[in-house]
């Protein structure tokens, strides 16, 4: 997906936050896909590994709008015109670190483009809560990917964009 505008091509940016890797694997996908440009955001506190602990805070952080804190080099959309934001499902929406990441940036006139995996669970409006943290952008329907999409992802992706 590289978009024309005056005989030059923009390319989109891929930004997106994973905990196990399946997110990653899908914004790789894209990438693939589109040549643009990639990058993976990781908060300053890694999350705990035992699932019970991560559950625990993950709750707590998304029940406050919690906007953790990034490491430094999460890009800046100023020159980009469209924007893939990747995250887990976790408890029915943005995992924190993206929701910071969207929470931080002007995306003022922007196009973007939400993509998710989950393992079932509670079920998200990805694009209502991305056009929440991102009033003045133009969000569209996500792309809803069951764990890491398999050997069906390159498929799903592509039809996807087929109809942005």
């Amino acid at each position: 997906m590289t978009v024309e505008k005056r005989n030059q091509k923009i390319q989109p940016l891929i930004v997106s936050y994973s905990y196990s890797g399946n997110t990653h694997r899908i914004a790789k996908g894209i990438q693939e896909l589109t040549g643009g440009d990639r990058y993976e955001i990781y908060p300053w506190q890694p999350y705990p590994m035992a699932f019970s602990e991560l559950l625990k805070q993950v709750k707590k952080e998304v029940e406050h709008g919690c906007h953790p804190s990034l490491l430094p080099g999460a890009p800046s959309p100023l020159s980009y015109q469209v924007i893939l934001a990747g995250s887990p499902n976790w408890c029915g929406t943005i995992a924190p670190p993206l929701a910071s990441w969207l929470y931080k940036n002007d995306f003022s006139g922007k196009i973007i483009l939400p993509f998710y995996s989950h393992c079932g669970g509670v079920p998200a409006d990805f694009q209502m809560d991305i056009a929440k943290l991102c009033p003045k952008a133009d969000v569209r329907e996500p792309l809803e990917v069951i764990a890491d999409g398999g050997t069906q992802l390159k498929e799903l992706i592509e039809k996807w964009l087929q109809e942005k």
